[in-house]
């Protein structure tokens, strides 16, 4: 049943959207919004991402678990998709704002019809500008990307192309002085050109789960417990046995006995959740 869409009423709106200088003029909600003082990290890349990527979506959003932050992002496919995905597997309100109507019939893209049930039956929530069967164009994605970077206090991209409707996100982002977050990520990928341009206009680069909640003002004692090693994988495992004694990355790779990219994959994983640090030329433990 589509009854449950509703037109909210423009006092009604996120705080931060009654900010910017061109707020919706209509905008229509399935589920609830969350309270006003939850923190809006919005998190979009590439549709194309790499497994690099994906790790890191998933590894920064399970380092917020606990914290008042809510996950905004597109419900497209790609990056977006992980970051609602994460952010459900841990705990984390997110609002989905499409491309398209809310109705089902016209939702956009129609693989993430289950993914938007969901998200609003775990207490998220559905947004969109756009009359609930109106059906996605090539217009409707940049008008819905000022609509995420306009209600969240800081935006986070993770792998973008050159030609990128990711970018456009963060050029909206910058206008409404909102944060830009990124990840570096490898100068040999297509993916990494938006997140090093975006580096070199200023934007934060985001090495760990503790820099996304800095940049959002928030404590990292006041919502995070201390890892659980039952939580690691049995990689991960492997690899805190071996630094029991620190020693170089490569001497380490090597003992480890995993094909290069899952090793360098796994190593970047625990560096981005804090568990591991290189230091001196070394990899440690983090005490």
């Amino acid at each position: 049943m589509e009854s449950d869409i509703k037109q909210l009423k423009s006092e009604e709106y996120p705080e931060l959207l009654k900010e910017i200088n061109d707020p919706p003029k209509k905008l229509y909600i399935k589920g609830e919004l969350p309270p006003d003082n939850m923190k809006y990290l919005c998190v979009v890349g590439s549709r194309k991402y790499s497994p690099y990527g994906k790790d890191v979506c998933k590894t920064l959003i399970e380092g917020l678990r606990g914290y008042p932050i809510v996950i905004v992002s597109g419900l497209a496919l790609g990056i977006d998709s992980i970051a609602h995905e994460s952010a459900l597997d841990n705990g984390l309100t997110t609002i989905a704002v499409p491309g398209s109507g809310l109705n089902e019939n016209v939702l956009h893209p129609k693989t993430h019809k289950e993914l938007a049930r969901r998200i609003v039956k775990s207490g998220g929530t559905m947004l969109s500008e756009f009359e609930e069967n109106f059906k996605a164009t090539h217009y409707s994605f940049p008008q819905r990307n000022r609509v995420m970077a306009g209600m969240s206090h800081a935006v986070l991209i993770i792998e973008a192309e050159e030609k990128s409707g990711t970018l456009i996100t963060s050029k909206f982002a910058t206008e409404y002085n909102r944060d830009v977050l990124t990840v570096p990520a490898s100068i040999f990928s297509g993916n990494s050109f938006g997140p090093h341009m975006l580096l070199r206009l200023g934007a934060t680069p985001i090495r760990n789960s503790g820099d996304i909640l800095e940049a959002l003002g928030l404590k990292q004692e006041e919502g995070q417990q201390k890892l659980d090693l039952k939580d690691l994988s049995e990689k991960e495992r492997k690899v805190m046995d071996i630094l029991k004694t620190p020693m170089e990355r490569d001497e380490l790779i090597a003992n480890l006995g995993f094909p290069i990219q899952d090793a360098n994959v796994t190593l970047s994983a625990m560096e981005i959740k804090g568990i591991i640090k290189e230091s001196y030329g070394e990899m440690r433990i983090n005490n």
